[in-house]
């Protein structure tokens, strides 16, 4: 089975290097195309991919088709492409904004086609993707389109008026998580410790926090619980941090998130 990309952007690259490192697909079952050809030929030749002279190319010669180009160009690739979305092949977009309807609209509504919304962590094979499927979309070939995402982290089906929602608490969180970690190293910095140090043993603890996480069936508070001791440091840090307004800052992070990507503004 031959997966393509129509895009060769950032977060193309994250999916195929997660993909590539999973060994879901061999570098030869992985077909590419962008408008610039000084974006896509060297990233397929640096890494053995196939790279297609067209997107019309990488349709006819792909069983799963990813639309990975921007939101102002996708109608435009979609009804360029229009004539090799046969109904044996998968559609899979991760245009951000662009519907199912959307591409109902251009495509017909007898295309198997699977709307999602990675995050970047893909690439180390722990992502967080969300997915909406249209209704002829089942079967084993929902089971191949959903494999390209569960191989390189786990997925969500979503309503996709909750991708919005998905976006910040997944999409954007990696840098708000990113900017957690280095406030964490920082302050073993201000302390003594070296910087590759501080932020090593930083995001260790958040990656195995959020393991505990998912592992366990508590909540969050009652993990947070079973490391504050009555009078002790962890409980002292934690209030101060409220003090501080790190939970309402959290929340109002996210809801900036969320109102940009639906376009309000103040």
């Amino acid at each position: 089975m031959n997966i393509g990309f129509i895009g060769v952007g950032g977060m193309a690259q994250a999916i195929i290097g997660g993909l590539l490192n999973a060994k879901t697909f061999a570098p030869a079952e992985i077909v590419v195309h962008s408008h610039r050809e000084e974006s896509y030929l060297p990233y397929a030749q640096a890494h053995d991919l196939v790279a297609a002279k067209s997107n019309q190319a990488v349709a006819a010669a792909s069983d799963l088709i990813v639309l990975a180009v921007t939101p102002n160009v996708a109608p435009a690739v979609l009804a360029e492409i229009k004539d090799e979305l046969t109904a044996d092949k998968t559609l899979i977009s991760i245009v951000a904004g662009l519907s199912l309807a959307d591409i109902a609209a251009i495509t017909g509504a007898g295309l198997p086609t699977l709307r999602t919304l990675p995050n970047v962590n893909v690439e180390v094979g722990a992502g967080m993707t969300a997915v909406a499927a249209n209704a002829v979309l089942t079967g084993d070939r929902l089971k191949a389109a959903l494999r390209v995402f569960n191989t390189i982290g786990s997925t969500t089906t979503l309503a996709e008026d909750q991708f919005g929602v998905f976006s910040a608490l997944a999409g954007s969180s990696p840098a708000y998580i990113d900017f957690f970690i280095d406030s964490l190293s920082r302050a073993g910095v201000k302390h003594g410790l070296t910087k590759a140090q501080a932020t090593a043993i930083a995001a260790q603890a958040t990656l195995g926090s959020a393991k505990m996480v998912l592992k366990s069936d508590k909540i969050p508070f009652e993990l947070i619980d079973q490391v504050s001791s009555p009078g002790g440091s962890t409980v002292a840090g934690l209030l101060a941090m409220e003090e501080a307004g790190l939970m309402t800052a959290v929340v109002k992070g996210i809801d900036a998130t969320i109102k940009r990507d639906a376009g309000e503004t103040d």
